[in-house]
């Protein structure tokens, strides 16, 4: 264990594992300066050192139970007053650490439901949620029979990963054999395992706008934030492409929509900490895809900090310690996002390059994420880890912010090795 003298009057947070630098150190940063952050990581930590007050480096940051008991150590000695994590392979063992030290969300089970899809229907559909119908299988002729009964098109899901890792629209019984398999074997990015009786859902397949909606709970009251409406690509598969985040979102004042939100979280016993839901807004009404006890992937926060002036980190590590956060927004903006991919599987990058003079003014970032040397591929192979670059923007409305990611669109280039 390492520790940096900080600022005795800043609260004491430990951070589960960091996540990838380019889309996380600003939340980060955030953290450092008004919290004494403590990292429990499984390697020692580079870019992250400018915003710590100290480290831990562990074997894994999966097991709860044993990271549970380190951190009980380092609370005796100066106590946490709560305990945080962004990366849904691991806010499971992190709801054991909270448990341990007495902190705010540390209820594993609770957690657990959420992060078994198959526990989380089946909580909803008792509570009268609207979702697609679902179905757990472990075999192909299970799942054969389960699209017969829920009826064609359907959805594969596996039963525990994030990201849309596996997830994939079939249309018929030759496709559903076709992409069985890819489901089933979609590797998680951690080693966390879920049942091997059923790991794959099948899924009605409900049409329409999906979106992601990033709240606050404490003490079981639900505040959303902010909504990013998605860009879904590289069908049959569910890779996100892009993201916008108006502030003034019409869902945000939806008192029916509110209440729908508010009962989700109430079926699933989620009582503290940020959540990321995700809704498909279908003809029939909004339909609940999924709850995440995290912050939103990839740029979501950060879209939500540039389009509404509120702080996710600063907010989320509030909820974590049991302390009030402002929650009304000081911008009306709109902010979104665009990735970048190769066009053929097993790219190795030559070089990416973005040609900064033909950035409207509205862009606000262009980060380049694939070094040279390194081998990608686009979805369904590629998936987060096969992007190139990004581009974000933030305009006064939403044809403003989209008209200009369009146009950095054609600034961004590639060359192969």
């Amino acid at each position: 264990m390492t520790s940096i003298t900080g600022a005795a009057d800043r609260p004491r947070l430990l951070l589960v594992a960091s996540g990838m630098q380019a889309y996380r150190e600003y939340l980060l940063a955030s953290l450092g300066s008004h919290y004494r952050v403590h990292l429990f990581h499984t390697v020692e930590p580079t870019w992250e050192l400018p915003h710590l007050d100290g480290w831990t480096v562990l074997e894994n940051t999966i097991d709860g139970q044993a990271m549970a008991a380190v951190a009980r150590g380092l609370h005796e000695e100066a106590p946490f007053a709560g305990v945080l994590c962004w990366d849904e392979g691991r806010i499971h063992a992190t709801s054991h650490i909270a448990q341990e030290l007495g902190c705010r969300n540390g209820d594993p089970l609770v957690i657990w439901q959420l992060r078994d899809k198959a526990q989380t229907r089946q909580a909803l559909g008792r509570a009268g949620v609207p979702q697609p119908k679902s179905v757990p299988v472990s075999t192909v002729e299970q799942a054969l029979s389960a699209a017969d009964s829920i009826g064609y098109p359907i959805i594969l899901k596996p039963r525990g990963l994030g990201a849309s890792l596996g997830v994939v629209r079939v249309d018929d019984a030759e496709a559903l054999r076709r992409f069985f398999p890819f489901t089933r074997d979609t590797p998680a990015p951690d080693p966390v395992r879920y049942s091997t009786d059923a790991p794959v859902l099948v899924e009605e397949c409900v049409t329409g706008e999906e979106i992601s909606v990033d709240a606050v709970v404490t003490d079981g009251r639900v505040v959303p934030l902010f909504v990013g409406r998605k860009t879904v690509g590289f069908p049959p598969y569910a890779e996100e492409v892009g993201h916008l985040v108006d502030a003034t979102d019409p869902l945000l004042y939806d008192d029916g929509f509110r209440a729908l939100l508010q009962h989700t979280h109430d079926a699933l016993g989620f009582r503290d900490g940020w959540t990321h839901t995700e809704f498909m807004l279908s003809a029939q009404g909004p339909q609940l895809i999924e709850v995440n006890g995290r912050l939103g992937g990839d740029l979501v926060p950060y879209l939500g900090l540039l389009a509404t002036g509120l702080d996710p980190a600063l907010i989320a590590a509030a909820a974590a310690c049991g302390r009030s956060s402002a929650t009304i927004p000081t911008r009306r903006r709109v902010a979104g996002v665009r990735f970048f991919y190769v066009d053929v599987d097993d790219t190795t990058i030559g070089l990416v390059t973005v040609d900064r003079a033909q950035l409207p003014a509205a862009i606000d970032q262009a980060v380049v994420l694939a070094d040279p040397g390194r081998t990608v591929s686009p979805p369904p192979k590629g998936t987060v880890w096969g992007r190139i670059a990004y581009v974000t923007a933030v305009a006064d409305t939403a044809q403003e912010c989209q008209a200009a990611l369009d146009i950095a669109t054609k600034a961004v280039h590639y060359t192969r090795a």
